[in-house]
């Protein structure tokens, strides 16, 4: 395209250049007159006059090419502006949108973060509230905890500390104390002495059984309370079975399902709340009421019920005989100490563990065979 402007700029400029030269050369011809040889002159004149409208009209057919050829063009070109002004329009119009949309979305990540800084400041500060709380109740727990570590070392079911069995005290001491209150089974067993069974004169010897010593170092590297281990398996079958073997099948398993849990409750009962009948002594004065025996919900026999336990968070509770309250505090006595161990609260030899865990399945023996001791 470029070129051929070029060449219409050149045409142009020769014509300009043979007008220019014709017009002098007729200049002069005017002015000198007609010289020799005008004719040929003259001639060769009409040649050039002709040759110079032949260019003549075709630089103004060459000019109007060009002219429409450049119009052409600048039309195009003027579209191809408007386009690109169309374009840069729309695209200055998404500009804006896109600014607009970053403005707000920076607006809102901005109010986010505020909120999860707040909320986070909020938790942090409840958090620390609670750790104190923790820590404190931390802190009074394992004053809790010694305290009754230090009681605990102190007291075995073969001497038991009066702080931790108030029952056990004597008769007298213990009229100054408001009496007995709920207790669970692993820590309100009453600690029951047998009857001496043998002669004051002669000594009780002891041989340790390499059976049962085996047993039980093999069940106290793991002091688990499952029926698994040889050393309770035997136990169980031995003595816990039956010293908590009753008449009443289906409430003994459940006396002793309660005292494995650490679930059964024995609390003493008043006087008031024991069955009585007309008792009258016609013979008193004012006459009396007395207490009559009652039935124990485990032996079925008529015994003067003044204890009843409680299995677990069930609302019935049964009355027993002192000897099966015997009964069911032993096996609570054993349970307590092994769980003693099992909580790392004793702290003995081997052996002398040993050998508390023998003196209390003698008395679960005794009391199964119907040795107690009463509380007066």
């Amino acid at each position: 395209m470029f070129g051929g402007l070029t060449g219409e700029v050149f045409l142009s400029c020769r014509l300009v250049e043979l007008e220019s030269e014709s017009s002098r050369l007729g200049a002069d011809g005017g002015a000198g007159g007609p010289m020799p040889g005008e004719h040929e002159t003259t001639a060769a004149e009409r040649r050039d006059a002709y040759n110079i409208s032949r260019l003549r009209s075709s630089s103004l057919e060459i000019r109007e090419k060009g002219t429409e050829i450049l119009r052409e063009q600048l039309d195009a070109a003027q579209k191809e502006l408007k386009s690109k002004d169309e374009e840069c329009v729309r695209l200055s119009h998404v500009r804006n949108q896109l600014e607009l949309e970053l403005e707000d979305l920076t607006a809102s990540l901005f109010e986010e973060a505020h909120k999860m800084v707040r909320e986070a400041n909020v938790k942090q500060a409840t958090a620390e509230k609670q750790l104190n709380e923790a820590q404190g109740k931390i802190d009074v727990l394992q004053a809790e905890v010694s305290a009754l570590k230090t009681l605990v070392l102190t007291s075995t079911p073969s001497s038991p500390n009066p702080q931790l069995h108030p029952q056990l005290l004597s008769p007298g001491s213990a009229r100054g104390s408001r009496g007995h209150v709920r207790n669970k089974s692993a820590s309100s067993a009453l600690q029951l002495q047998p009857e001496p069974m043998c002669v004051p004169s002669q000594q009780e010897e002891r041989e340790l059984d390499s059976v049962l010593f085996a047993e039980f170092l093999s069940w106290k590297e793991s002091a688990s309370l499952e029926d698994a281990s040889a050393f309770l398996s035997r136990v169980q079958r031995e003595d816990i079975s039956p010293c908590l073997s009753f008449t009443c099948s289906e409430l003994s398993k459940s006396v002793q399902r309660a005292v494995e849990n650490n679930s059964l409750t024995i609390e003493p009962v008043a006087m008031t709340t024991v069955s009585v009948v007309k008792a009258i002594d016609g013979r008193g004065p004012n006459g009396c009421r007395a207490p009559i025996e009652t039935k124990c919900a485990l032996s079925g026999m008529s015994r003067p019920c003044r204890h009843r336990i409680k299995l677990g968070d069930k609302e019935n509770y049964y009355y027993i005989s002192p000897s099966s309250r015997a009964r069911i505090t032993a096996v609570c006595n054993f349970f307590t100490y092994i769980r003693y161990i099992q909580q790392g609260l004793v702290r003995q030899e081997v052996q002398l563990m040993f050998w508390e865990v023998m003196r209390l399945r003698r008395e679960m023996s005794l009391a199964k065979l119907g040795y107690y001791m009463t509380d007066n």
